[in-house]
Order: structure tokens, then C-alpha cells, then sequence
């Protein structure tokens, strides 16, 4: 990884105009619901290129989709089925052809492994339940990936070192990015980021951290639970909103300078 992958994801984002789709959501099978890592960074991407005049939609399936509907506009959210290879190739196509996003962002999705199944941190199988969002990345040009277990979509990237990581899985992902994006938390990479964005265009697009607690406690409102924890509570892998509030408010400094 070089030590300016934020900057460098950031003006490769704003060499290019235009659509973007950003992907997202997580499900947890032993509970029932999409988790609070992953949707909060992506909304916060979102907003920050809508505000340099980008238009943004999410891509994300089942309780991850619902998430995202009651907390932007419904009509940025584009739900992908849980289909076969074929379908949901087709659907993928399909897609990026009706709105032809110069750039696709994918953030704490599940990501193909070498057996094409979907593993959680635990190794379990959860392909059942998860959305074949690869296919928009494998089909497009200019992809972002945010990870930060080494399952995720983009950490194809470095598939030959993450078993030799202790703590991750035998088995990453295979799927790779352009631009990959590593943090201990999937939302600190995209306000990562957003960071970066903000230093090269000299306006400071991170969310307040007021604003950033607000949205967190409403996905928990609205069903989401901590990944790591299993618990619907307004934490995201097992960080506090003290925690997230620290970082966000770190990069904040970085940013005024």
C-alpha cells in the first residue's frame, strides 16, 4: 500500500466527472440485519460528492437497501436482487449501462473468494444472503474499494498477503480496485477519503461529528447492529461513538490545517 492511498483514491475521483455508485451493506445472519459499518461511510461519501456536483446512487440488497432508503433520498438507492452467477451478471450490466457511472465505490461489501463464495470474519459461507455486487466492479474501469477485515470487495488487491495476517482470513477476497482503501474501521477509510477530498479541493466535506453520531444512532433506530458485537447498539466494531468522534474529529484538524 503506498502511504498516500487516500490521496491518491481522491484525485483519482476527481479526474473524472460525473455518476458514481457507491456500494455498500453488510448482513449479519445471526441477527437478521445489515450492520453499522459500511452504510454511515458510504452516506458520507455520497454527500460530499454530491456536494462538487457528482450525482451519487447506492447500490446495496436486502436490509442494507431499506437502511439507506430511510436515510437519503429512496431514489438514489438502487437494490440488487440475490440471484445466480448469470442474473445477477446481467443485472450488473444492465445497470451500468442505464446509468453509466464514470466510477464505481465499493465500501464494506463481501467480496468474491477464490471458491466464489462470500465468507464473514468467521469463515462462515453467508452467499445466500449477499447480493452479487462484484459484478459492477469486475465490469467497470474505474472502482474504489474500502475494506478492512480483507473479505471485502477490493482486497483482491493484496489477496497473497492477508493469510499471512494472523487475524484474517485463509481465504480473502479475489476481487480487485484501482484504488484500495485499508482502516480498522470501513467508515474511517471513506472519512478517510472524504479528508483527502477535502484537502484537494479546499473545502472541508468531512460530516461534523454531531451530525455523524445523529446518523449512527438512526441506523441502529432503523435495525442495523454492530458487525462484531451482534448487538443493535450505536457502535461499529465494537468503537464507540466517542471513538468515532475522535477520528473524525483528527481528520477535521488535518483538514483546517
Amino acid at each position: 500500500m503506498p502511504s498516500d492511498f487516500c490521496a491518491q483514491a481522491a484525485r483519482f475521483v476527481l479526474k473524472e466527472p460525473g455518476s458514481v455508485f457507491i456500494l455498500t451493506g453488510w448482513y449479519i445472519p445471526a441477527c437478521d440485519a445489515a450492520e453499522t459499518d459500511g452504510p454511515a461511510g458510504a452516506l458520507a461519501i455520497g454527500r460530499s460528492l454530491d456536494a462538487l456536483g457528482f450525482k451519487t446512487h447506492y447500490v446495496s440488497d436486502g436490509h442494507a437497501a431499506s437502511l439507506l432508503r430511510q436515510s437519503t433520498d429512496p431514489e438514489r438507492v438502487i437494490e440488487f436482487p440475490v440471484a445466480g452467477s448469470a442474473e445477477s451478471e446481467a443485472f450488473a450490466a444492465d445497470l451500468l449501462e442505464s446509468y453509466a457511472p464514470t466510477l464505481v465505490i465499493s465500501i464494506e461489501r463481501p467480496g468474491f473468494t477464490g471458491d466464489g463464495t462470500y465468507r464473514n470474519m468467521r469463515g462462515v459461507d453467508i452467499s445466500q444472503y449477499s447480493a452479487k455486487l462484484d459484478y459492477l466492479v469486475m465490469a467497470h474501469a474505474r472502482t474504489i474499494g474500502i475494506g478492512d477485515g480483507g473479505n471485502e470487495i477490493g482486497m483482491g488487491n493484496l489477496a497473497e498477503h492477508i493469510p499471512a495476517v494472523g487475524k484474517l482470513l485463509d481465504t480473502p477476497c479475489i476481487t480487485t480496485v484501482e484504488h484500495l482503501i485499508m482502516a480498522s474501521v470501513s467508515n474511517w477509510g471513506a472519512y478517510g477519503l472524504v479528508a483527502a477530498l477535502s484537502q484537494e479541493t479546499g473545502r472541508n466535506l468531512l460530516p461534523t461529528v454531531e451530525e455523524e453520531s445523529l446518523l449512527i444512532n438512526r441506523l441502529v433506530e432503523l435495525g442495523a447492529v454492530d458487525g462484531v458485537l451482534g448487538k443493535q447498539q450505536p457502535t461499529v466494531d465494537t468503537f464507540s461513538l466517542e471513538e468515532n468522534a475522535a477520528i473524525l474529529e483528527r481528520l477535521r484538524g488535518i483538514v483546517s490545517g
